[in-house]
């Protein structure tokens, strides 16, 4: 098989738009323009219609699609209009990528100018890595901060605590050697908050 340095570069377009109304012909287009220019033969578009860049692969089936083709090496590269047309999150995008690019599937984002099948958007590629990992820090020191400040406001943290009532309504049923699920049926709560008070004895 032929190097991909010495034949023509197969292309996979992704578009999506957040609702039904919008459309995405603007952005293939456009794509498609930028395939003629570089020489890249388009062998496949994946169009997501109304629905948001936050939602899971599932809940984008032509994404999803892409991604399986990817994976396949399908084509040599995917091209999308914008970086927030594959995902909202820095994180997932930078999955995304690492993935797509364990499979030596490139990848040109137009409105970025982000094309990884040169060496300086392969560099900027790594800077993506480098945002995602800020990122990820900053969410958990967040986390931590918000947890402090709950508890130093006297805050319990956790699942909220059932009434003593309840709790001994639960022990006097097991009592009877009744099973957990019957005595979750039994005295009206969920199977976790009978297995919590088993724990706590």
């Amino acid at each position: 098989m032929p190097s991909k340095s010495n034949r023509i570069r197969t292309a996979a377009l992704y578009a999506r738009v957040s609702t039904d109304g919008q459309s995405t012909e603007n952005q293939l287009i456009e794509l498609r323009q930028v395939a003629e220019r570089m020489g890249w033969r388009v062998i496949s578009e994946y169009v997501d219609h109304g629905v948001s860049g936050a939602k899971g692969r599932d809940k984008r089936p032509e994404f999803d699609a892409l991604c399986k083709g990817a994976v396949r090496r399908e084509f040599d590269v995917i091209m999308a209009w914008s970086v927030d047309r594959l995902g909202r999150s820095l994180q997932h995008l930078v999955s995304f990528l690492g993935e797509v690019q364990a499979k030596e599937v490139d990848l040109y984002l137009h409105q970025q100018g982000i094309d990884t099948t040169t060496p300086a958007g392969k560099a900027m590629f790594q800077m993506c890595g480098v945002f995602a990992e800020f990122e990820r820090s900053m969410i958990q020191e967040r986390v931590r901060a918000g947890l402090g400040r709950a508890k130093a406001n006297g805050k319990t943290l956790g699942r909220p605590k059932i009434s003593a009532k309840l709790e001994n309504e639960i022990k006097a049923v097991r009592r009877k050697g009744i099973g957990i699920r019957a005595t979750a049926r039994q005295v009206g709560v969920g199977v976790s908050v009978v297995q919590r008070v088993i724990a706590e004895k």
